[in-house]
């Protein structure tokens, strides 16, 4: 008999949560989310097939640095990779949306909070106890409880915002990534620049003393009688000409070394301490003008794929559309009703003498929903705001896309004309050198006079400094490439993009 009766006091409590039930799941089925929508689709990797082949090269990786092997390189970019304020406030923005992420999981949790108070209170004689023996009396209010409230998250906004969170923490770190590659390239580039005008003022300082070697021959030949003075002004003014420009390369070389200072965010003194690259010298110290290869001078056999998890602009630009679209779910579950369940233990009553007694407990549990019936068009606003920004955000994806290919094409085709150009450089530099030689070969035996041996210097100590600047060039490219392939860094975990949220 008393289960039955218990069946009978349960009975109703059941009867009215699967109502509430079904009120919730037709409600949320009814919800209208307005007629806005998404209108940017995800851009696919195309046209690349010619411009991007398979090459056979390597990705390069964190270490990419030393296979340029000068170590004075790597030493300024580790000290500018430490002392960089731009890649401080990087990494502040990745504690920042990591800080954020933690408080979006904390929906996830049921809130537990515990209350406690004394007071003090009279019951007004013109209330609804008037006229009873309770009104105008004072009495002392104590309670002490804690309560819990869990969102069950029923359409899984808490979730979707959890996860939009953590997409914007994957997308500080890549940004971070990104600036840190950035940093260390254009660091490594500068570097390399620095190297070719001391290669180029190498060969003007060696211009520089030949030429002076032609205006005293030609002196020499006015003294002879066999000359006018037209030959010793013309080679005069070519010393003078060449003299400016080694002191414009000098000041080039200042100027380079507080850029790289600059970028390292250290002072110009910091510049000066900057000793000459060994950047385009060969082991023996000569410097290189032959058309050797480069560590990263070809694309690596699946470049075209490999650019959408390697190169960090386009990994924070994909994980800010995931952001954008988690952003959507969570702004349609605003519509949605919002069940909750509750519960509250804890001791109260209005005789403090009486607080710690089994009689003073008091308990309460159940359900709740909450749903938005009328808020002014605002969710219909919020969500069609999430639209605009999943499109903005798929729009600039693409446009890095883009960017990331184009960027990484004409590094490639740069790349090939420069090899090429250092090859057939190469075999007008050796031409020269064997005409210098044969020049050098008749003079010795009387067949040449001395001016003709300094002609055919000229043109070899021409051939040299474009050696020099193409080497430079090659360089230059190559790093360029380590930024368009990423630089070793990769995105372990891809989202899960859809096309229309």
């Amino acid at each position: 008999m008393a289960s039955m009766a218990t069946h009978r006091r349960l009975a109703p409590r059941w009867t009215a949560w699967a109502a509430i039930a079904f009120i919730v799941l037709a409600l949320g089925g009814c919800a209208d989310f307005g007629a806005g929508r998404t209108t940017q689709t995800l851009a696919p990797v195309s046209g690349t097939a010619r411009s991007l082949p398979a090459e056979h090269g390597a990705w390069p990786d964190a270490s990419w640095v030393d296979r340029f092997g000068d170590p004075q390189l790597r030493t300024l970019v580790d000290e500018a990779v430490a002392d960089s304020p731009t890649l401080q406030a990087a990494m502040a923005r990745v504690e920042a949306a990591r800080a954020l992420a933690q408080g979006a999981r904390s929906g996830l949790y049921p809130h537990v909070d515990v209350q406690g108070g004394i007071a003090r209170e009279r019951i007004s004689e013109t209330d609804v106890l008037r006229g009873t023996s309770l009104a105008g009396k004072w009495f002392d209010q104590v309670h002490l409880s804690a309560g819990l409230t869990y969102d069950l998250d029923f359409w899984g906004k808490h979730r979707s915002a959890l996860q939009s969170a953590l997409s914007t923490v994957r997308e500080a770190d890549a940004e971070q990534q990104s600036a840190r590659l950035l940093l260390s390239t254009s660091v490594a580039r500068v570097y390399a620049r620095l190297a070719t005008l001391y290669a180029v003022r190498d060969v003007t300082a060696t211009t520089i003393a030949q030429r002076r070697d032609l205006a005293g021959l030609e002196r020499a030949r006015h003294v002879a009688g066999l000359d006018t003075q037209v030959g010793i002004t013309l080679q005069s003014a070519s010393v003078a000409s060449i003299e400016a420009e080694l002191t414009q390369l000098d000041d080039a070389i200042d100027v380079t070394r507080h850029q790289i200072a600059a970028l390292m965010g250290k002072g110009p003194d910091r510049g000066l301490a900057i000793a000459r690259p060994t950047l385009l010298v060969a082991p023996q110290g000569a410097p290189h003008d032959g058309p050797q290869a480069g560590p990263f001078d070809r694309l690596p056999d699946d470049a075209r794929i490999g650019l959408l998890s390697r190169r960090p602009d386009l990994v924070a630009a994909r994980w800010r559309v995931e952001a954008a679209s988690k952003d959507i779910e969570t702004a349609k579950a605003e519509f949605l009703p919002d069940i909750s369940v509750s519960a509250m233990g804890g001791l109260t009553t209005i005789t403090p003498s009486d607080f710690l007694l089994g009689a003073s407990r008091a308990f309460s549990f159940g359900p709740s929903v909450t749903l938005p019936v009328f808020e002014g068009g605002k969710l219909r606003a919020d969500l069609h705001g999430r639209y605009a920004q999943y499109d903005a955000a798929v729009a600039d994806y693409n446009q890095t896309l883009v960017d990331a290919l184009r960027e990484t094409a004409d590094t490639v085709g740069s790349l090939h004309a420069v090899a090429t150009a250092r090859t057939q450089q190469a075999q007008a530099l050796e031409l020269s050198r064997q005409a210098w030689a044969l020049a050098t070969d008749r003079w010795h035996v009387g067949l040449a006079d001395q001016l003709t041996v300094l002609d055919a210097q000229t043109a070899v100590l021409a051939a040299q400094r474009q050696a020099a600047q193409l080497r430079g060039q090659q360089v230059d490219l190559m790093m360029a490439l380590v930024w368009n392939l990423g630089g070793g860094y990769e995105d372990d975990a891809r989202p899960q993009l859809a096309e229309k949220p």
